[in-house]
């Protein structure tokens, strides 16, 4: 019922979730897989960068209902797991060591807009659709979708999308900040490919230079004059090496 594939070449990880016949979405055992995949790159110090895309050309539909009962006890230890499989699987990749980019053709809805925003930038096909979705299914958001939305695009975005069921297209998405180019859905993978190209040249700088982003950025964030001091051991490491290389 679907796979998660992964690739690593150049030092470029690419993690494809890979099942088409249901517009690739996300089930427990695919979330648990998408885990382990993040652990394998991340042991492979020769890894500098990532890029998450769906197979088939299109990003992820959400979660497969065809593995979700919704009249079942959700509290249920089982169904408790199942959930938590899903959300941790984009949790998951926003913690990798790398920097992260989504490539996003066709659809990106529910659990799969989480995935998109999990990662630490975004190309989308300027045709592509952005949709939170959970209100439209009876569904109160979920896996912190409000807090990734708003770190990315802030509050009237986050607000558009997971109360009012806003739908946005590629274009829209990169004037509100949701991803930072709109492309041909030709060209996404490649652009992709190609920005993830520039911090695999130094993997071990690209883990460092990503840890730093996240920590200063948040939510929540570092003020000016921490951050400065926090930047500043790596800083020198960096300029060290440099001499040595």
């Amino acid at each position: 019922m679907g796979s998660i594939g992964l690739e690593i070449s150049e030092g470029v990880a690419v993690l494809t979730v890979d099942a088409p016949e249901v517009r690739n979405g996300l089930t427990p055992a695919m979330g648990r897989e998408l885990a382990d995949a993040c652990d394998t790159v991340d042991a492979d110090r020769g890894v500098g960068a990532a890029v998450v895309r769906g197979a088939a050309g299109t990003f992820c539909s959400g979660a497969d209902r065809r593995t979700w009962n919704p009249g079942a006890d959700q509290a249920e230890d089982g169904a408790f797991r199942d959930t938590g499989a899903v959300y941790g699987a984009f949790r998951r990749v926003g913690t990798l060591a790398v920097p992260t980019i989504a490539a996003v053709r066709g659809a990106a809805v529910g659990a799969g807009l989480n995935l998109m925003l999990a990662t630490d930038l975004r190309v989308v096909a300027r045709n592509a659709r952005l949709i939170a979705g959970f209100l439209r299914i009876g569904l109160h958001p979920g896996g912190g979708f409000f807090t990734i939305a708003h770190r990315t695009a802030g509050r009237e975005a986050a607000s558009a999308l997971g109360l009012f069921g806003e739908e946005i297209d590629g274009t829209r998405a990169a004037e509100l900040g949701l991803a930072w180019r709109a492309v041909d859905d030709a060209e996404v993978e490649d652009t992709a490919l190609a920005l993830a190209a520039v911090p695999a040249k130094d993997p071990d700088l690209a883990r460092e230079a990503v840890r730093s982003f996240r920590t200063e950025t948040g939510p929540p964030g570092l003020p000016w004059d921490a951050a400065v001091e926090f930047e500043r051991a790596t800083q020198m490491w960096s300029q060290r090496r440099r001499g040595t290389q």
